[in-house]
């Protein structure tokens, strides 16, 4: 209370001891507060800039909810008052960018904001410097508000570059003018994509600029010149990597990062080499960065500090490519023989992904992996192994070879375990191969395998179990060595029940099969679906979100042509999802809004696009995959590298509900995310669509969902338009499907007798009431797939009611919240001809036609 009272007295040193008492002191929950609060609006209200300070700091430093729901509305006012006092509009900045930081919805966004961005152009770079804190964070959630600080940021940024160390007198450290504005205006810049081509140029000088001061010789010898210096080269770099779209810059940028990796500042080698890892991953600068290999390879062998030895490893992974992968794959193979523990298992699971990514000869990644084992066994976990028995039973040419390179390295008197699991794999499957000459003969692969087997643990042991019973099938003559090595007691007394029934069942299978149910059972492993690979998923999983791993999908779009076949999808953070979990298993839906979508989430449209709503065109295959939901309602509708949707709906009557499931198939996440359905003026009126607005942010990996509510009031033919935008690792993707929402949804299927069915026929038989459509079979004719189609279309199949059993009839009611619709249809295929004729009849003619189009697309 004695704090508060000093609060309210007209000296300085007393004000001050209350407000820094109550700052360190004062619980936010305190029943004082109200006083506090008083006493704080009384002095900003004293246009005393003193005092004014003295209370925007307490609030700053309390920074309590309370304190924003009673200040959030004036702190603005004050900032932005033409009578305010540069260090107040400095503390007012600051206050304001705390209690934005702890409550940003109580912040109103208003008429201030395009002020503020004005203060941009002050005169006193004190208060730039503060309300560019303030911009760059706002301008991170609310883009659209503050995109007009670009221009102003440039020629702010623009005039500090171009200035002479003597001009910004109190603002110089150093001989650099004003370091701590330029970093943080190139800060600001990094909200927003490149800016038009006027202010582009001038940024472009600015850069320039920097890079060139970057070579000068330096000003002085202390340290402190040139952390400034290279604090504001860092950042332009950051800014040029961020805009990815000027050649000379990111080749510029890449050159002067390389003279930066052998420097003898150790924090200097780990920045160049982090940056570098992102302009690897640049079209423009990719090979200007492979200029560098000797001098990463070096710094992998001689670098001192661990994490920069990891950013080497890092760099090295993200430069690969077809023309280097050999030498690079060797050399982090020799440097894994002493490379620090720490990093071993991320070492292995990076060689694995290289050495599978650009493997041309087959020969050379069965080398690589094995290798892998051999040095860094404890290292390589699961996923490498299943991935190189993935590809070696994909692969028909390199089946011998495996079995050959695995049964000379299983010869070492000590083998990994894991290299025991390699060779007990793949000689079961293709030890046939290998068993003409007499030095692998079946007897010594059998013989080489067993003589590890008690060495093993019990996974290792089923694995081999599996091997001896399928050498049963291979090698008719070792079957009795086999059998007794089961028969013996113990495996069939095994304390371990896995291997205890393995031995009993694979016992009795080689005893009581005849050779060729044997040969069934145990015929080779088919090859496995083409899928994303699960070493990269691990990798992505292991380094966590924007990280180097991140820059595969930029590379992956920069050579799709991984061996010569197309580049299988890139990992999502889960791995492959079963066939049930397809559409829970990646993706993430949000729902979209209906109609223009709300402004308060700093549209992306908006910012990133000339017209406020460009929707992009349909994507490729839309069409197709709408066709595939007529006759179904649950499955993927769209996917990409990033970004999967999945639907499941259900309809009742002239009612429905779709779930839409967005997925974000990458580690990085996705911010703005606003999905939008749009619907024609003619298709609003006749289906009436609600939504949810969804989460603005889908994290890596993640999967929103979206519900939509469904009322068919008439009869239509078009389909809503389901567009997603978002930005992802800094560009702005824009996604348009069309939504399989159409008029056979809302059929009730009608069980009907022949004689009704033909009666109600010839009461449909007026020209308007019937279409006709005779086409070409699209796929084979089968009977059961056209009963399983006709059923999804939601009409009832009717047996035995066309005189020709080979006809199909189907009848239903089409519901809509004005009227009923009873459908008849008929469809006759001719199998000599690969021709179908089909028939509908309704009582409204749009409904036939539409009808008629939609299912004559099925068959």
């Amino acid at each position: 209370m004695e704090a508060v009272n000093l609060l309210s007295s007209n000296r300085y040193t007393e004000k001050q001891i209350g407000y820094l008492f109550i700052s360190v002191l004062v619980n936010s929950n305190s029943e004082l507060i109200r006083l506090i609060n008083n006493a704080i609006k009384n002095d900003l209200a004293s246009r005393n800039p003193t005092f004014m300070g003295l209370a925007l700091h307490c609030i700053a430093n309390v920074g309590s909810r309370e304190m924003a729901e009673a200040f959030a509305g004036e702190i603005p006012k004050i900032l932005v008052a033409g009578d305010t006092m540069d260090s107040v509009k400095q503390s007012a900045a600051l206050c304001l960018l705390r209690l934005y930081r702890t409550s940003p919805d109580l912040v109103p966004m208003g008429d201030w904001t395009s002020r503020v961005v004005h203060l941009l152009n002050d005169q006193h770079l004190g208060v730039v410097t503060a309300a560019t804190s303030l911009i760059t964070t706002l301008a991170q959630k609310n883009p659209e508000e503050f995109k007009t600080s670009v221009s102003l940021a440039v020629s702010r940024l623009s005039r500090i570059v171009t200035s002479a160390s003597t001009d910004l007198q109190d603002y110089t450290y150093y001989f650099v003018p004003a370091p701590w504005l330029s970093v943080k205006l190139l800060r600001l810049l990094q909200c927003y994509p490149p800016p038009d081509p006027a202010v582009r140029g001038r940024l472009t000088e600015c850069l320039e600029t920097i890079l060139n001061k970057a070579q000068e010789p330096p000003k002085s010898k202390k340290v402190q010149h040139s952390n400034a210096k290279n604090a504001v080269l860092f950042e332009a770099i950051s800014l040029i990597i961020h805009h990815d779209s000027e050649p000379n810059l990111l080749v510029r940028a890449c050159n002067q990062l390389g003279q930066f990796l052998q420097h003898r500042e150790t924090n200097l080698r780990y920045l160049a080499l982090e940056s570098m890892c992102t302009l690897a991953s640049s079209e423009f600068s990719h090979e200007a960065v492979k200029t560098h290999i000797e001098t990463v390879i070096n710094a992998l062998k001689t670098e001192r500090d661990v994490s920069v030895r990891q950013r080497a490893v890092d760099l090295l992974y993200a430069m690969c490519d077809r023309s280097n992968a050999q030498q690079i794959v060797a050399e982090m193979l020799s440097y894994l023989e002493t490379a620090d523990y720490s990093i071993r298992e991320e070492i292995v699971l990076k060689v694995a992904i290289l050495a599978e990514k650009y493997a041309v000869d087959y020969t050379w990644y069965v080398d690589t992996i094995l290798n892998l084992i051999r040095i860094a066994g404890d290292y390589v976990s699961e996923e490498v192994w299943y991935r190189v028995i993935q590809i070696v039973i994909n692969r028909d040419d390199v089946q011998g070879y495996a079995a050959k390179t695995v049964f000379e390295a299983l010869q070492a008197p000590a083998c990994h375990e894991n290299l025991v699991k390699v060779g007990g794999y793949i000689l079961g499957e293709f030890g046939n191969l290998i068993a003409g000459d007499p030095r692998s003969s079946p007897l010594i692969q059998f013989n080489l395998l067993h003589s590890k087997f008690h060495l093993c643990s019990v996974p290792t042991r089923a694995l081999l179990l599996s091997t001896y019973i399928k050498f049963v099938n291979l090698f008719p003559e070792v079957k009795t060595t086999i059998q007794d090595v089961l028969r013996s007691d113990s495996q069939l007394k095994n304390a371990d029940v896995e291997l205890q029934q393995r031995a009993v069942e694979y016992l009795r299978l080689s005893t009581v099969a005849s050779t060729d149910i044997l040969a069934t059972v145990l015929e080779e492993m088919p090859p496995f679906p083409e899928r994303e690979s699960s070493i990269l998923a691990k990798l992505k999983k292991k380094k966590g979100p924007n990280t180097v791993t991140d820059l595969e999908d930029a590379k992956r779009e920069r050579s799709a042509d991984v061996n010569g076949g197309p580049e299988p999808a890139p990992a999502s953070a889960a791995s492959t999802p079963s066939p049930s979990a397809d559409l829970l298993g990646l993706g993430a839906t949000p729902p979209a809004p209906v109609g223009p979508p709300p402004s308060s989430g700093g549209l992306l449209v908006d910012v990133f696009s000339d017209s406020p709503s460009a929707v992009a065109p349909l994507a490729p295959g839309s069409e197709d995959n709408f066709a595939r939901f007529v006759c179904k309602n649950n499955g993927v509708l769209f996917e990409n590298q990033l970004l999967q949707i999945g639907l499941k709906s259900e309809f009742r009557q002239n009612l429905g509900r779709m779930f839409i499931f967005y997925g974000n198939k990458t580690s990085t996440q996705f911010l703005n995310f606003t999905p939008t359905l749009i619907c024609s003026d003619d298709l609003q009126t006749n289906l009436s669509l609600q939504t949810k607005p969804v989460d603005p942010t889908v994290d890596g990996g993640a999967q929103v969902q979206q519900v939509v509510n469904i009322e068919c009031v008439s009869d239509f033919t078009e389909a809503p338009v389901l567009n997603i935008q978002f930005r992802y690792g800094g560009t702005f993707q824009n996604v348009s499907v069309k939504l399989p929402i159409t008029l056979n949804k809302f059929f009730q299927p009608t069980e009907m007798a022949s004689q009704d069915f033909f009666q109600r026929w010839k009461q449909l038989s007026s020209p308007q009431q019937e279409v006709q459509n005779i086409f070409k079979a699209k796929h084979p004719m089968d009977t059961e797939i056209t009963k399983a189609k006709i059923i999804g279309f939601g009409s009832a199949l009717l047996e035995d009611v066309d005189p020709n059993p080979a006809n199909f009839v189907g009848a239903g009611i089409i519901h809509t919240k004005t009227t009923q619709i009873g459908c008849l249809l008929r469809l006759e295929p001719n199998l000599q001809a690969q021709m179908y004729r089909l028939t509908l009849r309704t009582s409204k003619e749009t409904v036939s036609q539409r009808l008629c189009e939609l299912l004559s697309e099925q068959f």
